[in-house]
């Protein structure tokens, strides 16, 4: 099990990974969840922490807590983008972000997509210097992607533990995905409602998927890909038929694939004319000295 959780991988896909993570973050401020500063408009008696933030215990949403949490976590997270000073930025970064989602989740409505990035953001710190491109294998690295893979594939199974626990088969057998289609739907969503049952089918499909997602782990590595694409397409359809996104889960899911083979940095390079920069190697050794010639004098007779 330790070997298991500890699997050797490139530093260049931990430095690919970190990069594309904590840019999220940075985009996930001013893009995907803006509308948490808006929560401080309301009245604080609507704030209702999460257990977390009843422990600690954190303080009732300001608009000064809020904006320092926000400029300070854009800065930050852009910074730890680059992979300098990783312990301490992505440590700060950790904090920040889980103070954004305390308030963010803290007013009736929590969503189960930002659990995996919540603890890649933990472990992150903890994987150790990685340059991209870097070839050298790190346990501590792969231990951070592990972790990663299991927070994602635990967001699938606990998801459908939910259904049971709230809804039973009831949940397959009822009209979720037509509300959601009346709701929110798409043209595309209109269309695939008119089908007879296949409603149905989907939410029987959608319980198989979750309940079966833990197998990834047991796959050969071509198949686990295989998988792992299927989980992108199905939050492609996800999203194409009712408008749901798994963004932040989408890039923990990443923590699966050969992000070494990304290069951006060659790309940009490239398009600015400038030759790539050199893969990091190992360090040369010292060429053997040749034996010295016997002296010829020394083995002539007397």
């Amino acid at each position: 099990m330790t070997a298991w959780l500890t699997e050797a991988v490139p530093r260049g896909r931990i430095a690919a990974f970190r990069t594309l993570v904590y840019l999220f973050v940075a985009a996930d401020l001013v893009v995907f969840t803006p509308w948490v500063r808006t929560r401080v408009d309301v009245p604080g008696d609507l704030y209702q922490p999460l257990l977390i933030g009843r422990l600690l215990p954190l303080p009732t949403p300001t608009p000064a807590l809020v904006g320092v949490v926000f400029w300070a976590l854009l800065v930050t997270a852009l910074l730890a983008a680059t992979g300098r000073a990783h312990r301490l930025l992505g440590w700060t970064v950790f904090a920040l972000y889980f103070e954004w989602m305390i308030v963010a989740m803290s007013y009736g409505k929590v969503d189960h997509d930002r659990f995996a990035l919540l603890v890649a953001l933990a472990v992150l710190p903890t994987a150790g210097r990685a340059r991209h491109g870097d070839p050298t294998r790190t346990e501590a690295g792969g231990w951070a992607l592990r972790v990663t893979q299991i927070s994602v594939i635990c967001t699938y199974f606990l998801a459908a533990w939910a259904k049971f626990r709230f809804g039973g088969l009831d949940w397959a057998n009822g009209s979720v995905l037509a509300r959601a289609i009346i709701r929110r739907g798409t043209d595309l969503a209109d269309l695939i409602a008119q089908v007879p049952h296949l409603l149905i089918v989907a939410q029987f499909g959608i319980l198989a998927f979750e309940l079966l997602s833990p197998l990834v782990f047991v796959l050969p590595a071509r198949w686990r890909t295989m998988t792992v694409g299927f989980f992108y397409s199905f939050h492609l359809v996800t999203i194409a038929t009712i408008t749901i996104s798994f963004a932040p889960h989408l890039v923990a899911m990443t923590s699966f694939l050969a992000l070494e083979k990304v290069r951006p940095v060659v790309f940009v390079r490239r398009l600015l004319g400038r030759p790539p920069p050199r893969p990091p190697t190992a360090p040369a050794t010292a060429p053997l000295s040749p034996a010295p010639a016997p002296d010829p004098s020394s083995t002539a007779p007397a």
